[in-house]
C-alpha cells in the first residue's frame, strides 16, 4: 500500500470514529423510501394460509412471516409480484395454479 492510499484509508477511519462518537454526520448518504404493500392483507384477500401463499409465490414461509411482520423488506421483483397480487388477486392465483400444475407434470430426465 502506498502512502496516498494509506492516508485516505486513515482519514476514512478517523471520519468513521467521529461519526460513531456523534461528532459528524454521515456523508454521501441518501435516504431511500421503499413502499411495501400490505402483504398480510393481500394473502387474506386470496383466502390462503401463509404456507399456501408462500408456495404460490415461490418463497419460504419464514420469508413471508418476516415480510408480514416488517422484519424484512421484499426485493423489487417480489414487490412487483405482490403489487400484481394486490391488484389482480384472482389472476395471480390462477397463474400460480397453472405453474404448479406444469411443475407437477414435468417428466424426469431420462437416464443416459
Amino acid at each position: 500500500m502506498n502512502d496516498e492510499s494509506f492516508s485516505r484509508l486513515l482519514e476514512g477511519v478517523k471520519q468513521g470514529a467521529e461519526y460513531l462518537k456523534g461528532l459528524r454526520s454521515p456523508s454521501g448518504v441518501r435516504k431511500v423510501t421503499v413502499r411495501v404493500p400490505d402483504i398480510k392483507n393481500i394473502r387474506e384477500k386470496l383466502n390462503v394460509s401463509q404456507a399456501e401463499f408462500a408456495r404460490m409465490i415461490g418463497i419460504s414461509v419464514r420469508t413471508l412471516q418476516n415480510w408480514e411482520q416488517n422484519r424484512r423488506v421484499p426485493d423489487k421483483p417480489s414487490r412487483i409480484l405482490l403489487e400484481l397480487a394486490a391488484t389482480y388477486p384472482k389472476q395471480v392465483q390462477k397463474v400460480a395454479r397453472k405453474v404448479a400444475e406444469q411443475e407437477a407434470v414435468i417428466p424426469e430426465a431420462a437416464e443416459g
